[in-house]
């Protein structure tokens, strides 16, 4: 995304339409909320279950029945972000797929808040500036054990760029990345970061056969439903959880067209959308 972004995202939390759209710029980290009535987003409905709660846009939190906490791309004050949650309390590890600041989003102050260790490209967790043991810098190909969680770094067609400093220029993170998650006694999940459909997805369905993806599909920096639904049949995954759609003007893609292009596509897998900040087994 090109480096007018920020602008946009006020623009469309004010209702205002802008004609140009970019990524890059940070976001200005808030702090953690305090405690309040409500439970913390991503906190466990039923033991022994992998359970999912999405944050809005790209923002994951993963409890696997091993006690593993997994923040995926924490961008936790974006306008679909459920209102009243506070952040989860304990996290083993924070996932970027990403330099762009909608993907960064409050990971260091995640990080600084549960000690909690960064996994993502080598030059972008590098760059953040957290202590040396919680940057957990690698590349595609990598494997990395976060209690009952394996974690596999695979690519992405993406950008990647970041600017800690909305004055200074932006600077090379390093590629975009996906991450494929298999949990002990639970599924297998595929968050594919920003991308569009690309063949080597049938790859990675062969090497890792995840079981449920989440996938981008608002278009414009991503995959539209069209290309998402081609895409979940490249991943022979049986559950695509629709990410990335909604938070802009721009991200028009949505879970009805996903459906629909399911159907054209002649697919088989289910779409499940999840609502911000409802805990939700698979």
């Amino acid at each position: 995304m090109r480096t007018n972004l920020k602008a946009v995202v006020v623009g469309a939390v004010l209702g205002v339409t802008g004609a140009a759209f970019a990524q890059g710029t940070p976001a200005a980290p808030a702090a953690p909320k305090a405690a309040a009535a409500k439970p913390a987003a991503g906190a466990p409905a039923a033991s022994g279950k992998t359970e999912v709660t999405w944050w809005g846009h790209a923002a994951f939190v993963v409890k696997t029945p091993g006690g593993a906490v997994l923040a995926f791309d924490p961008w936790f004050t974006n306008p679909k972000a459920p209102q009243g949650a506070t952040w989860p309390e304990a996290v083993d590890a924070i996932l970027v797929s990403h330099g762009h600041f909608d993907h960064v989003g409050e990971t260091k102050a995640l990080a600084q808040k549960t000690n909690a260790k960064v996994y993502g490209s080598f030059e972008l967790v590098s760059l953040l500036g957290l202590p040396e043991a919680q940057n957990v810098g690698g590349n595609v190909g990598g494997t990395f054990q976060v209690k009952d969680a394996t974690i596999h770094f695979v690519e992405a067609v993406h950008s990647s760029s970041y600017q800690a400093d909305p004055k200074a220029p932006s600077q090379y993170a390093g590629a975009p990345m996906g991450f494929v998650v298999e949990i002990a006694n639970g599924p297998t999940l595929y968050h594919a970061g920003d991308t569009g459909a690309f063949q080597s997805m049938a790859l990675i369905a062969e090497q890792f056969k995840p079981t449920v993806a989440l996938l981008p599909i608002g278009g414009h920096f991503t995959m539209d439903p069209a290309q998402a639904a081609l895409a979940a049949k490249l991943l022979k995954v049986k559950t695509v959880v629709p990410m990335h759609y909604g938070t802009f003007p721009a991200l028009a893609g949505t879970p009805e067209a996903l459906t629909t292009s399911m159907k054209k596509a002649k697919g088989t897998f289910k779409v499940l959308t999840l609502e911000p900040g409802k805990s939700t087994p698979l």
